[in-house]
């Protein structure tokens, strides 16, 4: 009897007495080579559609998550800089007799109740009588309060910091301009120049 083995492209077998026979190792072999061939073609469409569905799903939630702690961190810097800017106010009244900021000029050529002169009295020194200098001598020794204006963290005027005056009302009401704050000279009010919500809708920013 005589055994020859016949080994075409893609099965091998053993011819046994006339009779083409395959082989156990040749079946394993076939089989890890048909594997090898799925796992070379990749996903198909329809896994690769699957995997960009759910990629789309978790950017969205990654996205909503980092809106949300962008918002509640411009809430509480808004705390922070207004907490700053009253404080700063209150020490300028009472070390100026009761004055407040921007009430009286500045001396440098801004009138009263300007947001320049508001401006000098904070982050400059000055006098008992309000004069504003760049530099602190016998006489200009109260101050600076603030290194500078900080601008407002939240709403349409986010990043600005000037300051709209406002001496018609006691509380400043939200002018509508471009200014990140008003404020009110003869009764040291100052608020966010804004009535967007916050994050919670419990109050206006302005209400802050």
């Amino acid at each position: 009897m005589s055994i020859s083995v016949i080994l075409p492209e893609k099965t091998a077998s053993i011819l046994v007495g006339g009779r083409q026979t395959v082989c156990a190792a040749c079946r394993t072999a076939e089989s890890a080579h048909r594997r090898f061939i799925r796992t070379a073609r990749g996903f198909s469409l329809v896994e690769l559609v699957i995997v960009v569905v759910i990629l789309g799903i978790i950017a969205a939630i990654a996205a909503r998550r980092i809106g949300t702690s962008a918002a509640q961190a411009g809430e509480s810097s808004l705390t922070t800089s207004l907490s700053r800017l009253r404080k700063a106010i209150d020490l300028y009244s009472a070390e100026h007799g009761g004055a407040f900021p921007g009430s009286t000029a500045d001396g440098l050529g801004n009138s009263a109740n300007s947001s320049a002169a508001f401006v000098s009295h904070l982050t400059l020194y000055s006098k008992l009588t309000g004069e504003a200098s760049a530099t602190r001598d016998p006489e200009h020794i109260f101050g600076p309060y603030l290194r500078a204006i900080p601008p407002v963290p939240v709403g349409p005027n986010k990043g600005d910091n000037e300051v709209a005056i406002d001496t018609s009302n006691a509380r400043p009401l939200v002018t509508g301009g471009t200014e990140g704050w008003v404020y009110n000279p003869l009764t040291g009010e100052i608020i966010a120049n804004t009535d967007a919500a916050n994050l919670a809708n419990t109050r206006a920013y302005d209400e802050y």
